[in-house]
This record gives structure tokens, sequence and C-alpha cells, in this order.
């Protein structure tokens, strides 16, 4: 996996779900998005937040379904991305939604 360099925050996030079929070909970036967003470090940065696998033996391509506390969905199609570039979009939505973010960059 690249290095990603960006901090993930997940303090406006309420839900992610990550689907995908492990016998599949594409699917490496999703798991290891998964991996990242799973990980202790950023959990912590929000407890509430839910992070689940659905794992599925169907041939279904891998999908990412974020949920933000406004109610706003981000749907993120793994197949063609890689996980820095879903990474990326997490913390670009995240940042946009936060509002101590654009404070701290002024």
């Amino acid at each position: 996996m690249a290095a990603f360099r960006g901090k993930v925050v997940l303090k406006t996030v309420k839900k992610i779900i990550v689907q995908f079929c492990p016998f599949e070909s594409n699917v490496r970036s999703t798991r290891e998005f998964l991996a990242v967003v799973g990980s202790e470090k950023v959990r912590s940065t929000n407890m509430n937040c839910e992070v689940s696998a659905d794992v599925r033996h169907d041939g279904s391509d891998p999908l990412v379904d974020i949920t933000f506390g406004d109610g706003e969905r981000l749907l993120m199609k793994g197949k063609r991305l890689t996980s820095f570039e879903m990474l990326s979009a997490l913390q670009a939505h995240c940042e946009a939604k936060d509002p101590h973010s654009k404070e701290e960059k002024k």
C-alpha cells in the first residue's frame, strides 16, 4: 500500500460499511482501506463511529459506504480506486464537514 501521509479523523463520520467478496482479484485496495479505518488509532478519533465489514461470496464489486453525522453519504466503488484515493476522499470530506479543521487552517 502506498503510504498515506494524511491523518484520518472520523469525528464527523457516523458509520462506515466496507463490502467485498474476498475471492475477487480487485479487492486489495478496499481491504487496505478497511485496515486503516479499522485500526485502533483511527477508531479512537470517534468511538461512536461504527465500522463494519460485509464479506460476501457473490462476486460483487467492492464498495465503501460512508454515512456522515449530517446524513450525507459517500459511496466509493473500490474496483478501480486505490486505497490512497479512497482515504484521501474520506479525509477531504471529513475536513470539509468539521468546522474546527477550517479554523485551524486559517
